[in-house]
């Protein structure tokens, strides 16, 4: 436990000098009760005074466990950004498990519940950096008010991505972007769509003029009661460049979806903006790659931490709970026992030597 003592020593605490409760005794508490299922200030309190005995035997507690109006109060009040860089101190030697070539997905995620009233469900976001392969959150940035995009060149600006590939939606498919991925060494692969319509326009065109030699890539998979066929094409944008003032624009690339199921068949073509000319094959595998950050983080974000019916509202409230859900994710998928995330998390509530052995792992790692 040593190890989040000592990151979140780092964190300014706002309050003032007479503060009963450590920040830093304070912040473990609401994160080991996030990893073990509650959803509130509330349930951080209630946790903390169920697990008095255990947090005794590595807290010094002079006032024993905090009121949920503390805890409210603490994270309306801390910087978002300095409890994220504090989880990142304790992940950093996973983070650096990262290869070349491996695939860092940016995408945003409403806080649907944590909207005030007449707000739209979008006013709250947060914009996260995903490590594909190792299922890891790099970064993460409260996006309020539509501010998704430079949200993410924060992230961006937080990351070393030289041999890296960044994904993204159509959203980030602009200047600012690749320029701020170029900047840090990295490639990147991002959604093409009519919000870049000249570029759009040139792609298409560069695919239409292809021959029939040209090098196509195939994946077909059955299951579940369906079938889904997957053709992927890789283009040179030589010249586009320049023409379009979009730096490092090396190539495009072309995936067309069809799926059968129920006697339908739907199809779906997508193309892409690339800064290098990857195969078909390794275009498919980065395309897929990048919905990790939908099924792996936002997916469980909401079956198995309940993030959209979490209802903090006000100030940093938010974001640094979401911060925590983040980070309990990563530290919950760092344990290698067998059984669900979900079976985990319950079985951390209940059983304080696997709840051990899960922050001890940190520790170890």
């Amino acid at each position: 436990m040593d190890i989040f003592l000592t990151a979140f020593d780092d964190i300014p605490d706002p309050r003032a000098d007479n503060a009963r409760h450590d920040l830093g005794e304070l912040l473990v508490i609401a994160f080991v009760a996030v990893l073990c299922g509650a959803t509130s200030c509330a349930g951080m309190a209630m946790f903390g005074r169920a697990k008095e005995c255990l947090f005794r035997d590595f807290l010094k507690l002079k006032h024993a466990i905090p009121l949920h109006d503390t805890f409210s109060t603490v994270f309306r009040m801390i910087d978002p950004k300095a409890l994220d860089a504090a989880f990142g101190q304790v992940l950093a030697e996973v983070a650096a498990l990262l290869r070349e070539g491996d695939v860092i997905a940016i995408d945003g995620k409403a806080l649907r519940g944590a909207r005030g009233k007449g707000e739209s469900a979008r006013t709250r976001m947060m914009v996260s950096a995903y490590a594909a392969r190792l299922r890891l959150t790099l970064a993460s940035r409260a996006a309020d008010n539509g501010a998704e995009l430079d949200a993410a060149l924060d992230v961006l600006g937080l990351l070393a991505l030289k041999g890296k590939i960044v994904t993204a939606d159509a959203l980030h498919c602009n200047r600012r972007t690749v320029a701020a991925i170029n900047a840090r060494g990295g490639d990147w692969c991002l959604a093409l769509k009519a919000n870049q319509d000249s570029l759009l326009s040139d792609a298409r065109a560069c695919f239409g003029a292809v021959k029939e030699t040209h090098p196509v890539a195939r994946l077909e998979e059955t299951g579940h009661g369906r079938r889904e066929t997957r053709t992927a094409m890789v283009v040179s944008a030589k010249g586009l460049a320049e023409h379009h003032n979009f730096p490092g624009l090396k190539g495009f690339g072309w995936i067309e979806a069809s799926r059968e199921a129920d006697g339908r068949t739907t199809s779906e073509t997508r193309f892409f903006a690339l800064s290098w000319l990857p195969t078909p094959e390794v275009l498919m595998a980065t395309v897929r790659a990048h919905w990790a950050i939908e099924n792996a983080l936002h997916w469980q974000l909401d079956v198995s931490f309940h993030e959209d019916a979490a209802r903090n509202r006000k100030d940093n409230g938010p974001a640094n709970i979401a911060v925590l859900r983040r980070r309990a994710l990563d530290v919950a998928r760092s344990d290698t026992s067998k059984g669900s995330l979900s079976m985990k998390l319950q079985r951390a509530g209940w059983d304080n030597a696997f709840l051990r052995s899960i922050l001890n792992g940190m520790a170890a790692a």
